[in-house]
């Protein structure tokens, strides 16, 4: 049995869905999630479906340093936002999984709403660099 953030939230009308040390970037991913929150499920499955063909952007509130301006995200009244395709593909794949647990449960997934996104930083993982003399250097992996 997962645990999950948000516990208010009657289990008999909501479907959820769950992915942990996924590799994949947290700040862009954060951003991305934020930007879905509170919609409904089509338009954000279409909505992501345009990130990765950089038809709409993503706007970047928290983690925006050095982020350039996009004339995107004028919609969000934000200027500055991106692209983040691999965000977008995973978040998709959430939302595909999460809509096949409501059919599973029998609900109408014509009107599901995305009530409760949370994106929380997975643990960095290491690389091992074999070196001569039987050494080994190992270093950590950044996204």
């Amino acid at each position: 049995m997962v645990r999950y953030a948000a516990t208010s939230i009657t289990p008999e009308k909501s479907a959820r869905a769950r992915g942990s040390y996924l590799r994949v970037s947290f700040k862009n991913t954060r951003e991305t999630a934020q930007a879905i929150n509170g919609w409904k499920l089509q338009r954000a499955v279409t909505y992501l479906e345009n990130v990765k063909e950089h038809k709409e952007a993503i706007p970047m509130r928290r983690y925006a340093g050095s982020t350039g301006r996009c004339a995107q995200v004028k919609a969000f009244g934000a200027t500055k936002g991106r692209w983040p395709v691999k965000s977008a593909e995973f978040l998709l794949g959430l939302l595909k999984n999460a809509e096949a647990n409501a059919d599973t449960k029998g609900l109408d997934t014509s009107n599901l709403i995305v009530k409760h996104i949370q994106v929380n930083q997975a643990p960095k993982q290491r690389r091992r660099t074999y070196r001569a003399h039987g050494r080994v250097s190992c270093h950590a992996i950044l996204n």
